[in-house]
């Protein structure tokens, strides 16, 4: 046996301290005496950080099987592992394929959401992600590119960043997707969508997105994921996916943080 290898099976020598791992707990120690976890909804003091606490977990209303395999909805009773598309989905099947959220838009993730939109709190985007990871599983293996929804430029410059698109390029790296927040892009600008009707919303976008002409060719017969905060009626995604399929995008999932749901889209 050579001197390396007869010193690595010293057990003295494994007993000696890792000073890489020790100076990390010790920086760790410091920003946390520094900056202290919080529970990223209520703020209350936390062991870790990227967290919320066990009041605020349970605050979250998690969306979990069984669910509408194309709106991404809950559904009240178990089909048995089959594949199940609710009555809303097969009514008026929406130019998506599949749409997944992590909660329903209420309670402490209505709360997490609204702040990170318009209060220009970043602080749950490790969280955010780590739950978009979980939520969207099933989409990333049958998607390669990875964008977002697009703001006008008037929300654009008022807010200064797009949500949509942070939560798109922290996902990206971690699920091995392409992003590319160029390849749709809005327009015009257009009247709010809070308080519309799905009437009303649908008309409001008419003709207010575009595929950049300079990338129809890299998106020509391949998969997309979409991603947005909150699917309200599901009228903003619906437009952009058919706007990509035009452009020839064989097909379009969503993934979004939210989605509001109500009993007349949840019916068999």
């Amino acid at each position: 046996m050579n001197d390396f290898a007869s010193s690595t099976k010293d057990p003295v020598l494994h007993q000696r301290p890792n000073w890489w791992d020790l100076s990390r707990k010790a920086i760790t120690v410091l920003s946390n005496f520094f900056v202290p976890p919080l529970c990223q909804s209520c703020h209350q003091p936390l062991i870790q950080h990227n967290a919320v606490c066990a009041r605020c977990w349970q605050d979250v209303n998690f969306i979990v099987h069984p669910m509408c395999d194309r709106l991404g909805i809950p559904l009240p009773s178990d089909p048995g592992g089959q594949v199940v598309v609710s009555a809303a989905a097969a009514a008026n099947p929406p130019n998506y394929d599949r749409a997944r959220a992590v909660a329903h838009y209420t309670g402490a993730m209505r709360q997490l959401i609204h702040t990170f939109k318009y209060a220009d709190q970043h602080a749950p985007r490790q969280l955010f992600k780590r739950w978009l990871q979980l939520a969207g599983n099933e989409l990333f293996k049958d998607c390669e590119f990875i964008i977002p929804v697009p703001l006008s430029r008037q929300k654009l410059r008022a807010r200064r960043y797009n949500q949509a698109a942070i939560l798109a390029k922290d996902l990206a790296p971690d699920v091995g997707l392409k992003f590319e927040p160029q390849i749709l892009r809005r327009r015009k600008n257009t009247l709010s969508q809070v308080g519309l009707t799905r009437d009303q919303r649908r008309r409001n976008l008419q003709g207010a997105f575009e595929v950049h002409q300079s990338k129809t060719a890299a998106i020509d017969g391949r998969s997309i994921l979409l991603i947005d905060d909150v699917i309200t009626t599901g009228t903003t995604v619906d437009t952009c996916a058919r706007v990509l399929k035009h452009a020839g995008a064989a097909r379009v999932d969503i993934l979004s943080l939210a989605i509001v749901t109500n009993e007349s889209r949840i019916v068999l």
